[in-house]
């Protein structure tokens, strides 16, 4: 089954065009309220229930409840402004390779979007990848998405946006038990507790998950060294929720959370283990009716290994490429926020916040005669602290206003990369401590044309600053290695958007342009192709590829979102999106020839569309994505097919407080191309996955 690339934007402009010839024909109710959007992540506010100057995009529990995938990364695939860095889900992807891309502009593991539950970045502290394992799928109350802004009031890594997940409070005496199976032996049970304890509750989250997985190699090259890739996680969250005083103005919530997880990345010596231990403390005080404050303070201490390999052309043996052993990694995090309202007609916030990072990467390497001959140790410590204040002011009855400025100041130190050989020393680089500043501003506006349409317009400049993945560690995935690089400058980006949104009855239309100039991206650069040895990456083999982590003057990304939103009635609504994404190099002085050419990962098109029908007890809820073509390389060389993929949920009431569910995942087993080697080796994404279903709630 397959689209072209110039057949979906017709589509979706005959699809808005019936959207909007339905509302053109229903008669205007002027009594109708329209009712604000509920938006918390844009300005940092705990309710801030006024309408702003930014796109947002809010996913309540019912739908991600209804999604037919099963991991909330696939979930969010039906918003097609996100996407997933190679194409895959959570499901079996390396955590290295689980980045998360809005409007095409993080287009690489590392992420250059916020991930926040419950307010703490979810992004790993050392190399930005995001874990979705962690997330308590079905205790999420809503996700809410706001791509291209956020930089102000979250600072750095929120260069590309901010989607921030929120759980179920724990005063929320729900209890949820929920147990699939299905294709590739795959399990997974989860758990929601909750009661009162004294004048507070409690509330337990719980998650056992297991598959053995799919081939990822094509079939047409896989051989016998070619295993499924399995993934295995188990998670358990506590967390307390306590007022304090007799009005309860004050309430104090306290979370602690483990993890772990293993995965099999495709052959028996290829795999990677992830254990976290994590404790946040939150605060929320209402001092009076116009101003409150809140407060969070969090600690996170992890573990990761991973192993690699090189397998030989015919796929009968593989030799070990790098152990892993240990990636030790800390996060300390603390932040403060006010909130100053003295009427409806503004909202000012303000606060500051601060995250220090300290991580190692040991790993062997230089697999020779059985053994590893080469250790290398290296790794640092960043600290990034900020403040900011954002101020929303109704000008007119039909104008509001929101301006913000946010200063970081950032600090790297202990720097460094300590190799032996065969156990004798053999190079201990000690990079010098660096500094620096970032200033953060946006502005935005939003008008009401009529009861029906509201325009903005909004602009930001951003910041993010390498990882300490990006800074220090070099890796090899197969036979491309790739090599660290400590003198990579800080990422900027100047962004601008200017959107509609249409609202009548039960439609809602939205449309938004966006402009992105991103100055210093970090990028994956190729500098040499094997077979040889090259200063600073070592040897490349036969049809292998060295590159190196180099920032790219500039890059441009821009585009067009587009979404709707159709209520035909309680038992009926259709919902679709379309991104047009013109993503290119438009100067690099490190690579001169990349100027021009897409950025890797990024489609031009992308587009989701699916409806929701309930008859009597039974929901139907299919969902056609189109992904577009999009290059593997910096070089547009290794060309990932476009393809048209299937879902389909059907839940079914069988008691008031039991469902049976089923879900399919790319139902027509569709060939999802998720990357691609120079001798044409071809990794696929998830082939057909059916999944049934109990869910017990009361």
């Amino acid at each position: 089954m397959s689209i072209s690339a110039r057949t979906i934007p017709a589509f979706l402009a005959a699809t808005f065009a019936g959207f909007l010839a339905s509302a053109v024909a229903q008669t205007v109710d002027s009594d109708a309220e329209q009712l604000a959007p509920l938006t918390i992540t844009a300005l940092r506010a705990a309710d801030a229930a006024t309408p702003v100057p930014f796109a947002t995009t809010t996913v309540d529990a019912a739908t991600l409840r209804r999604s037919p995938n099963l991991s909330v990364d696939g979930a969010l695939r039906g918003i097609a402004g996100f996407s997933l860095f190679r194409r895959t889900d959570s499901l079996v992807a390396h955590p290295t390779a689980q980045g998360v891309s809005l409007r095409g502009l993080g287009p690489s593991g590392a992420s250059r979007s916020l991930i926040l539950l419950d307010g703490v970045p979810l992004n790993d502290p050392f190399g930005g990848w995001v874990a979705w394992s962690k997330v308590p799928r079905e205790s999420l109350a809503a996700i809410e998405l706001v791509p291209g802004a956020g930089g102000t009031a979250w600072g750095n890594a929120a260069l590309g946006g901010v989607i921030q997940l929120f759980t179920e409070s724990p005063e929320t005496p729900r209890q949820r038990f929920v147990a699939r199976a299905g294709s590739f032996n795959t399990w997974d049970v989860e758990a929601q507790l909750a009661a009162p304890v004294g004048t507070g509750s409690a509330q337990f989250l719980g998650r056992s998950f297991s598959t053995h997985g799919y081939f990822t190699v094509a079939p047409e090259r896989r051989g016998p060294i070619d295993t499924p890739a399995a993934s295995r996680a188990r998670w358990g969250t506590l967390r307390f929720r306590q007022p304090f005083g007799d009005s309860d103005h004050t309430v104090a919530t306290l979370t602690v959370r483990r993890f772990a997880e293993d995965r099999a990345n495709g052959t028996p010596y290829q795999q990677n283990t992830t254990d976290e231990s994590f404790a946040s403390v939150a605060l929320d005080s209402r001092v009076s009716a116009a101003f409150r404050w809140n407060a969070t303070a969090y600690a996170q201490g992890q573990s990761f290994t991973s192993t690699f390999s090189s397998v030989n052309a015919i796929r009968t043996a593989e030799t070990p490429a790098a152990n892993q052993f240990d990636v030790p990694a800390t996060a300390l995090g603390a932040a403060w926020v006010g909130e100053w309202s003295p009427d409806h007609n503004a909202l000012t916030t303000f606060g500051i916040d601060a995250r220090d990072v300290r991580g190692e990467t040991r790993e062997e390497s230089a697999f020779s005669n059985g053994v590893f001959t080469r250790e290398r140790y290296a790794g640092g410590r960043q600290t990034i602290a900020g403040a900011f204040v954002m101020h929303s002011r109704t000008l007119a009855p039909d104008l509001r206003l929101a301006l913000g400025v946010r200063a970081d100041t950032w600090r790297e130190s202990d720097g460094h990369r300590r190799d032996y050989l065969e156990g004798a020393p053999a190079g201990d680089e000690r990079f010098p401590s660096r500094r620096g500043e970032a200033l953060s501003p946006s502005a935005g506006l939003s008008y009401d044309v009529s009861e029906n349409l509201r325009l903005h317009a909004a602009a930001q400049h951003a910041f993010r600053r390498p990882t300490l993945n990006e800074l220090y560690r070099p890796f090899r995935v197969g036979n491309v290695i790739t090599d660290a690089n400590p003198a990579l400058r800080t990422e900027t980006v100047t962004s601008g958007e200017l959107g509609l949104t249409f609202t009548q009855h039960s439609l809602t239309l939205d449309a938004t342009a966006f402009w992105n100039e991103l100055r210093d991206a970090v990028g994956n650069v190729t500098i040499a192709q094997g077979p040889g040895t090259f200063p600073g990456i070592g040897f490349v083999p036969a049809g292998g590829e060295g590159r190196r982590r180099l920032n790219l003057d500039r890059t441009r990304v821009r585009g067009l979102s587009l979404s709707g939103e159709y209520t035909v009635s309680d038992a009926l609504s259709f919902h679709a999106s379309y991104l047009y994404n013109d993503a290119i190099v438009t100067r690099a002085s490190v690579a001169p020839h990349l100027a021009g050419l897409r950025l890797a990962q990024v489609p031009r098109h992308t587009a989701s569309a699916g409806f929701d029908f309930a008859f009597r007890r039974v929901t139907l809820s299919p969902r056609v994505r189109y992904l577009g073509a999009q290059y593997e390389d910096d070089q547009n060389t290794l060309r990932l097919a476009p393809a048209t993929v299937v879902d389909v949920s059907l839940t079914a009431t069988l008691t008031s407080h039991l469902e049976f569910f089923a879900t399919a995942e790319n139902l027509f087993d569709e060939r999802i191309e998720t990357g691609r080697s120079s001798d044409n080796l071809f990794n696929l994404g998830t082939p057909r996955l059916l999944l049934f279903g109990l869910r017990l709630t009361y």
